[in-house]
């Protein structure tokens, strides 16, 4: 298993679990490097990371509570953010705590370090990661990639079928996979994930012409309005006074046309709907991508993404 795990994938597997309740499994975790994780319960005026460890408290001093801190190169903000949230982190030693209870000193920016440098750096474009959405910008998710190491995907590369904001296809904290698309002139993860959502044939095998299927509006325009039925997959109603983007749609499949890439629908009714996001479908979660391809063959149209190094 990947040792460099998103922040929260740890925290309640069974060898973590285990560490947490024995002060004798932390002793070995410490002389071993062995990566734990934790919740923070307490930032200090110092901005200090107090770590709740179940069988003793732990402090990650505010050098090592993030990789770029000591250097003034990360904000303070990536500390206080993380109380109540898990931490990954390794022991580096034990003290005589207040009241003389022990105390372990704890490493956060150590672990991200040997992420970056170990695992995050290996990578190659067309690798398919864990990741875990830490916040939501109107340009793109913000994703843990390991340890507490954030990279960004773009909106645009979210999904296929085109969406107002990412918190219309994802949620703080959830746990997705993403593909790597290269390293910024910075040396940063560069991510996508449309391409895991499916191809349009994969999608469209889903439906069939004569039926009736929940959607969601993404568009209206004045030649007709485009409603969702997969994140990968959209199809085209005539136009209707009062339908809004992101209203929850009944449509009537009327054909699904491979050779234009087109699904043709009438829309039945519309309705408010709640912010809930649909489970994703991915059709890939780990391995390796040299080429997606979306669209259909035969398609005069080619839509595919190409993973090369450099």
């Amino acid at each position: 298993m990947n040792a460099f795990l998103p922040e929260g994938w740890r925290i309640d597997l069974p060898d973590n679990q285990a560490a947490l309740r024995d002060p004798a499994l932390l002793e070995l975790a410490c002389r071993t490097g062995a990566i734990l994780e934790a919740r923070a319960s307490l930032c200090d005026s110092a901005h200090n990371l107090m770590v709740d460890l179940g069988c003793m408290r732990g402090l990650i001093p505010r050098e090592e509570a993030a990789l770029g801190i000591a250097q003034g190169n990360t904000r303070d903000i990536a500390i206080i953010s993380r109380v109540g949230k898990p931490v990954s982190f390794v022991i580096t030693g034990f003290f005589a705590g207040p009241e003389g209870k022990t105390m372990a000193m704890l490493s956060r920016s150590r672990v991200q370090r040997d992420c970056t440098e170990q695992y995050l750096s290996r990578l190659a474009p067309g690798d398919i990661i864990p990741a875990r959405v830490t916040h939501l910008e109107p340009f793109g998710s913000f994703v843990d990639v390991g340890c507490g190491v954030v990279s960004l995907i773009p909106i645009d590369l979210i999904s296929v079928s085109r969406i107002a904001h990412p918190r219309d296809r994802f949620r703080t904290g959830q746990n997705i996979r993403a593909v790597v698309t290269g390293f910024d002139s910075q040396g940063r993860l560069c991510l996508s994930h449309k391409e895991l959502l499916g191809s349009w044939e994969e999608n469209a095998a889903r439906f069939e012409a004569g039926a009736t299927v929940p959607g969601i509006v993404r568009s209206v325009e004045n030649y007709g309005i485009f409603v969702e039925l997969a994140p990968n997959l959209a199809g085209l109603a005539e136009p209707r006074e009062g339908v809004r983007p992101g209203m929850g749609a009944s449509v009537f499949i009327k054909s699904i046309l491979p050779e234009r890439m087109k699904v043709k629908l009438i829309l039945v009714d519309t309705f408010e709907r709640t912010r809930e996001q649909t489970p994703l479908h991915y059709y890939l979660t780990s391995g390796h991508l040299d080429r997606w391809t979306y669209s259909p063959p035969g398609c005069q149209k080619v839509i595919e993404s190409v993973f090369q190094a450099g």
